[in-house]
Formats: structure tokens, sequence, C-alpha cells
């Protein structure tokens, strides 16, 4: 979203308008904005700035203080590791670097085909099935390193990025 388009513009404003009516309607604008387009760049920040009156240093510090939110496009397929104690104590730092290796990324970073992302998260609350993995949603649980590939391939071959 280097450039935003007149469309783009016109729908970010729609999400504004949407909520104007709203006592505190930042996360709710944002939360759109980042289901439309998959991350809220700078750009795109000044228009909401201006169609609510509040600064670019408060969204910029909502959009930066909540992981939920991205200032880069994600990966068509959001790889979360989860990083919490149980998960972190049964392996969970060798199996996000098995990931990591294997994209050749680090975590927070994107492939550059742009397939795949991949996310150090807090405590998921999967504690009972750690060490746990994300991806869009769906949950592996009892991951171990030799299973990173294999998933790797299945969604490598489920197809490219959007």
């Amino acid at each position: 979203m280097a450039h935003i388009s007149d469309a783009g513009v016109k729908k970010i404003c729609e999400i504004c308008e949407r909520y104007a009516n709203e006592k505190t309607p930042l996360m709710m604008i944002l939360s759109d904005i980042q289901n439309e387009y998959g991350y809220i760049p700078l750009d795109v920040q000044q228009i909401v700035s201006e169609k609510t009156g509040i600064s670019v240093a408060e969204i910029y510090g909502v959009v930066t203080f909540y992981s939920f939110f991205s200032l880069e496009p994600k990966g068509k397929y959001v790889i979360g590791c989860c990083m919490g104690t149980a998960c972190y104590v049964k392996g969970a730092q060798q199996i996000i670097d098995k990931f990591c290796e294997i994209l050749d990324i680090v975590p927070g970073g994107t492939t550059a085909d742009g397939m795949f992302t991949i996310d150090a998260l807090r405590c998921i609350g999967a504690c009972g099935i750690a060490p746990a993995v994300t991806i869009n949603g769906k949950v592996y649980p009892k991951m171990t390193v030799d299973q990173v590939a294999r998933v790797i391939e299945e969604y490598r071959a489920l197809g490219g990025a959007n």
C-alpha cells in the first residue's frame, strides 16, 4: 500500500465513518482495516488521524503495542509459534528456529514470495497441548521439530501468495 488508491482511501474513510458515533472507535477502526488489508502502514494511519482527530502518534502507539496489528504485510500463511512458558519448556524455541531455518526468515519476517510469516507469540492458552503452533488460526498441538518440514510442505502444496 505504498501508494493508496482512491478506492483504498474511500474504503478507509468508510471504515472510519462506520464508527463515528462510538466513544472510543480506534480499536474497531484499526481492526477492520487490518482485516481488510492485512496491515496498517503509516500512510493509512495518517488518513485515520485526519478522519478521527486522533493523533498519528496515538494511532502508531496502538498499532505497535498490539501484536494483532502489523505495520508490514504478512504472508498468506501466518505461522504463530507459542513461546509461553509451557510451550517454551517443551521445545518451542527449537521449533521456531526450525521454521526460521527452513523458510530463511527471522521471527516477525515474511518470505520473499509472500507465502509465509513467522510470529513468536506470547501464551496462546494451549498449555495442555504444548508446544503449540498456529497457522492462520489452525492449531497444531504437541508440535515437534521433525514435523516442521512436513507442515511447511503441506502449505506450499496449497499454493502461493494471493
